[in-house]
């Protein structure tokens, strides 16, 4: 059981990053639906980085570079073309997916058996590592999964404790009043897509340079799209994306304990593999009320 819970811990990193990211956006009104294509943008820069330099260092902040890129893109289309944010992102997906199996192709050829990187080691932290159970599940872990245990009370004390958070909030809820106030409503919106998609390149790099050591094309398997359904379940508050993100965390790490040791004989293993996203179906279907920004996908055009 401890050792599900601490697998439950680390995989929920990459979607705590992702998550929060996103709130943030969308608390601007801008739904960033390129995530999955962050996330596997992110994933291929840790991979690529890291394989090339020979350091995790950077191969992270390659992940990073790489993440806001195809924000910068997705942002400069939707803000300031004021195009249709579902589909920009869902095209922006299809693209990342495109561009990494180019140009790992391209760099790496199709080698006879996979490419393997080093993973971030887990980093015990004296004297809270040897607390009976709770030492073991939270501070064994890697440096990703601290940097997650410190956006969460960062992320919340900006958003609802600062005039900076006050101005987001109110640009996803009356872009018209904030704008009048002397908010610049496209430029906050710009900039939150810009660190969501740098969050969200270094969620991506987890999986390749946190836990597999290794990239194919399918490697984030949607867990983009989970990272973005927490948001909506956790009502746009960094607090209900921590919750979700454990749970879907639990999901995982039962999922991958199932599989390797077999199962369950009465328990399909696609059923198994399927679990984490099944569940993000069934808490969608179940959740009764969400507090939407009032402008989340509604462009802002200035009126002169």
């Amino acid at each position: 059981m401890i050792s599900i819970l601490t697998r439950a811990v680390m995989m929920s990193t990459p979607l705590l990053l992702g998550s929060i990211a996103e709130v943030f956006a969308e608390r601007t009104g801008m739904m960033v639906t390129a995530i999955e294509g962050i996330f596997l943008m992110g994933a291929w820069g840790g991979f690529i980085g890291t394989f090339i330099s020979g350091s995790i260092v950077v191969g992270l902040l390659t992940a990073v570079l790489m993440g806001f890129l195809m924000a910068l893109l997705y942002a400069f289309i939707t803000v300031y073309l004021r195009q249709q944010q579902i589909v920009v992102g869902t095209a922006m997906n299809i693209l990342a997916g495109g561009i990494c199996a180019y140009f790992q192709r391209v760099l790496f050829g199709i080698p006879t058996t996979p490419l393997q990187i080093s993973v971030l080691e887990k980093i015990p932290i004296p004297i809270l590592s040897d607390i009976p159970v709770l030492g073991e599940i939270f501070f064994e872990q890697n440096i990703l999964t601290y940097i997650a245990y410190l956006v969460i009370p960062v992320s919340y004390i900006i958003l609802f404790k600062t005039s900076l958070g006050l101005a987001i909030r109110s640009v996803g809820e009356n872009p018209e009043a904030a704008d009048v106030s002397g908010i610049n409503v496209n430029r906050i919106r710009f900039s939150t897509v810009l660190v969501a998609g740098a969050f969200g390149g270094l969620a991506g790099s987890f999986y390749t340079v946190g836990y597999l050591g290794m990239f194919t094309t399918g490697i984030i398997g949607g867990r983009g799209w989970i990272a973005f359904a927490i948001c909506f379940l956790g009502n746009w508050n960094p607090k209900g994306a921590v919750f979700g993100t454990l749970v879907f965390g639990l999901a995982e790490a039962i999922s991958i304990y199932l599989q390797s040791t077999g199962g369950i004989a009465i328990m399909p293993n696609e059923f198994v593999i399927a679990l984490p996203y099944i569940l993000t179906i069934a808490l969608t279907i179940a959740k009764r009320s969400f507090n939407v920004p009032a402008k989340l996908g509604v462009p802002y055009l200035k009126e002169s």
